[in-house]
């Protein structure tokens, strides 16, 4: 696995790989690697003929009092775990690399970034669109590959990639959840073990209210209801928002006839995770 830093190395490596492997696919990360960012990887291995990883804890989607400081950086484990993975590229520049000390351009995808998790982490989609939108430019990556989990994050890029014709296939693969459930995160880390007990309520209130679906319920109103019922058990999780919105816009939909997303975001302590289940249309 080459690592490479600057912009002028990665750009000679990409043009390398893709004139010896042809496609290129991208999995763009922050570290602290766990298997659902493994399991990206492997979908890009199996879609593309080389793959590259970048690892950047980007600084401007993290807001003045969220976990950018303390965010897990575990460079040297994250590197082992790609070369088991047979990664051809690994691209981990520094903060000034990618945004220049005279920087001033900011890629804003309107009405989408404050929707979801951009309503209560302001600034945050911003911040996401424009390291991906760097990352896309420096990386020139056929297919980028992310989680489901980031449901409103993938809204999100997948609307700025057919807004600026950028030419990637957005590749969107299925959460990696472990044994009990609890959708995979590099924040997963921070739970004590009773949080890690109390962090199962998203899960459980995304299943509760798929259920109903399933017994013919439609109301987003009545999925709603049965969330928070299931939030209500546990009054120490603090809840950020529970949704039911269209997948696309990650507007709110009055029923789920049409197929729809019910979203969850809590903080159990001081944490702050997300989990969502995506309803298929009524056939």
């Amino acid at each position: 696995m080459q690592i490479v830093r600057t912009l002028a190395e990665t750009r000679a490596a990409v043009r390398a790989l893709r004139a010896e492997k042809g496609s290129i696919g991208f999995v763009p990360t922050m570290g602290a690697l766990h298997a659902g960012h493994r399991s990206l990887v492997q979908a890009a291995r199996a879609r593309c003929g080389a793959v590259a990883v970048s690892i950047f804890v980007n600084p401007t989607q993290f807001g003045p009092n969220e976990d950018f400081s303390r965010y897990p950086r575990t460079f040297a484990e994250d590197c082992e775990a790609l070369r088991e993975e047979e990664v051809d590229l690994l691209f981990a520049p520094e903060v000034a690399t990618m945004y220049p000390a005279d920087a001033v351009t900011v890629v804003r995808v309107e009405g989408l970034r404050d929707r979801l998790d951009g309503a209560s982490r302001l600034g945050h989609f911003d911040g996401v669109a424009t390291v991906v939108a760097n990352l896309f430019q420096i990386v020139q990556p056929d297919a980028a590959f992310f989680g489901q989990k980031d449901a409103a994050q993938v809204a999100v890029l997948r609307r700025m990639v057919r807004d600026l014709h950028l030419p990637v296939e957005m590749a969107i693969c299925p959460t990696v959840r472990e044994a009990d459930g609890l959708a995979m995160s590099s924040r997963n880390r921070y739970l004590s073990p009773e949080e890690r007990r109390q962090a199962l309520v998203l899960w459980r209130a995304l299943q509760v209210a798929e259920a109903l679906v399933k017994n013919g319920e439609q109301k987003a109103e009545r999925l709603l209801e049965a969330m928070r019922s299931v939030f209500a058990a546990l009054p120490d999780v603090r809840v950020d928002y529970l949704a039911v919105v269209d997948a696309d816009t990650l507007l709110p939909v009055q029923d789920v006839r049409r197929g729809a997303l019910l979203a969850a975001a809590a903080y159990v302590g001081t944490t702050r995770l997300i989990d969502n289940l995506l309803l298929p249309p009524e056939v």
